[in-house]
């Protein structure tokens, strides 16, 4: 049997570039309905445009996920333009740097508004369209930062995805019994666009830290999310999907060497 989102209608986050990107067009190369969600339009009706191009069914929709009245009208536009929403995949985040004693309240608060506040209305907006119908998947892109590991000058990221870690288990238990289930994926060190602008050596400095020595693609997330997203996955819920060749696994270097 095929994993497959044939049919259904997702509205995917965060997804003009990067790991949003490629979860919209894995989802809706695999027969989903999409609406491209980002704060900034014209590269979610780009990316609408070429899974349109490639034979499937999208459009795209503004949305700042730091405001609950945007992040509503997204879901409601789903329902407008496609009669209902089965998949909404929230991946909409930022990680700017900064040291502890560095950080300001005001970036410390547009982190954890842009990841962590806007997955909650996120859920509570979907909740409200799916518990109805008594279906729903719901799958949010958290991190192995925080959960798992850290880096300096993340401390407002890594705070954030481990707030979202906390938060889909009881959203999965208030799902549960109306068929919505809550599950996010934790990505590794993933060659996004800002990744592969850090240049060549860390590139390779990067792959060579892990057991799977290449670093991970969108699509290595997309088709976590895909899985997560499926009739498949139904008795799955609560769950973090880790997707990082093996990152957390290494205790040092010299763990890769036999």
């Amino acid at each position: 049997m095929s994993i497959t989102v044939a049919d259904k209608v997702a509205l995917v986050t965060g997804a003009g570039r990067g790991i949003g990107k490629g979860i919209a067009r894995v989802l809706g190369a695999s027969g989903a309905s999409i609406l491209v969600s980002n704060r900034s339009e014209a590269p979610a009706q780009a990316v609408a445009a070429a899974i349109r191009a490639a034979g499937g069914e999208a459009s795209h929709v503004g949305c700042d996920v730091r405001r609950e009245a945007d992040v509503r009208r997204a879901v409601s536009t789903a329902v407008e333009r496609y009669g209902r929403l089965d998949i909404l995949v929230h991946n909409a985040g930022i990680y700017p740097v900064a040291t502890i004693e560095k950080m300001s309240e005001e970036l410390w608060n547009e982190v954890i508004d842009t990841n962590l506040k806007s997955t909650f209305f996120a859920t509570k907006a979907a909740f409200e369209v799916m518990k109805p119908r008594g279906f729903g998947r719901i799958v949010v892109t958290s991190s192995i930062t925080g959960p798992r590991t850290a880096i300096a000058g993340l401390a407002h990221y890594a705070a954030s995805k481990a707030g979202i870690n906390g938060f889909i288990k009881v959203a999965a238990i208030e799902g549960g019994r109306f068929g919505v289930t809550v599950n996010a994926i934790e990505p590794g060190t993933i060659a996004t666009e800002g990744v592969v602008a850090l240049g060549a050596e860390y590139l390779r400095r990067a792959a060579a830290a892990l057991p799977i020595p290449r670093l991970g693609t969108v699509d290595d997330c997309a088709y976590a999310v895909l899985f997560l997203g499926s009739d498949q996955a139904a008795y799955i819920t609560g769950q973090t999907l880790v997707v990082d060749g093996g990152q957390v696994l290494v205790e040092s270097p010299d763990a890769l060497q036999a």
